[in-house]
């Protein structure tokens, strides 16, 4: 049985990828199963609620040697911790190439699109495999949760027509309404505590060149998609205490925790110490105050913050 599971603090496009991806192995003669690597958001509940699915099973542990398909990912600090020992024989991910090894040929299919669900309805059509409602309704709400409605700029020309095609299957006739559903969801936080909260939608990511030890560095990267941006900012100071612990839990050089506002399509980003308000500062031309970065509309962390520290942190010349 092939496991098939995305990455860590997994998003909508991570959970129902996996979903989608393991019936249309199992509809190709390929005995294949979802799983997830940690717990739900808030708006993945909805769409699952929507689409009439159970959430995959948690993954708690794969024997050395398992073979497993990875979706929406491709580096070991987002994936299960014994990566290395396991078989990966597919991958199909919309991210820049981590770290990934394998010891034998994988079938791989990375595209610069703006979901991964973008690239799995291609895969249905190359293979001749109709796309039946549940999976449309899957792959329509990722694609609307990880381009934001295609207000993110990851977005691209195919993310759009898949939307377009995929709508009329999945029986949903008015897009912009189901899209700001899913974003009412998402923005539901309630008492969460701040923890979850940072973590739901976080990744660890390694800056410098791996051939200079001297020049690497660790940082979390948290952003809180939200239509409410008021909420998440008023509890900015249990929010800090969160990143501060964190940190020091982690070992990581820096935390940052980007607020985006959906509608309006900005970021403030909450500012833990003089070390986060110096790159913030030098890498994006920032000026924080009171713990408080405004970003402007830079509201991809795979396309507007990433590569810029990845840029800042390059070892100079």
């Amino acid at each position: 049985m092939l496991a098939v599971f995305g990455h860590t603090n997994p998003d909508t496009d991570a959970i129902t990828s996996a979903l989608v991806y393991a019936r249309l192995l199992s509809r190709q003669g390929v005995e294949a199963r979802a799983y997830r690597l940690g717990e739900l958001n808030f708006e993945t509940p909805f769409v699952l609620r929507e689409a009439g699915v159970e959430a995959p099973e948690l993954l708690t542990e794969l024997a050395a040697g398992s073979q497993v398909a990875l979706i929406d990912h491709n580096e070991s600090a987002q994936s299960v911790p014994n990566l290395s020992e396991l078989t990966v024989t597919r991958v199909v991910d919309h991210h820049k190439l981590g770290d990934l090894t394998t010891s034998q040929p994988p079938s791989l299919r990375f595209e610069p699109v703006g979901c991964t669900a973008t690239i799995l309805l291609k895969l249905h059509r190359e293979a001749g495999v109709p796309v039946e409602r549940t999976d449309a309704r899957l792959m329509l709400s990722a694609i609307l949760s990880d381009t934001l409605h295609f207000r993110s700029p990851t977005t691209t020309p195919d993310d759009r027509e898949a939307v377009a095609f995929l709508a009329p299957i999945a029986e949903v006739a008015d897009v912009e309404a189901y899209a700001l559903a899913m974003f009412a969801a998402k923005s539901d936080l309630g008492d969460t505590p701040a923890d979850t909260l940072l973590r739901m939608d976080y990744k660890v990511f390694p800056f410098g060149d791996p051939a200079q030890p001297q020049t690497l560095q660790q940082w979390g990267i948290g952003v809180i998609e939200t239509t409410n941006p008021g909420y998440v900012l008023g509890r900015k100071a249990e929010l800090l205490a969160a990143m501060d612990r964190v940190r020091a839990e982690d070992g990581l050089n820096g935390v940052l925790l980007s607020v985006v506002d959906i509608l309006n399509e900005t970021n403030k980003t909450l500012v833990l110490s003089a070390t986060e308000e110096k790159v913030l500062r030098e890498a994006f031309g920032a000026e924080p105050q009171d713990s408080l970065a405004d970003l402007g509309g830079r509201i991809s962390r795979k396309k507007q913050l990433v590569p810029t520290l990845e840029a800042y942190f390059a070892p100079r010349t």
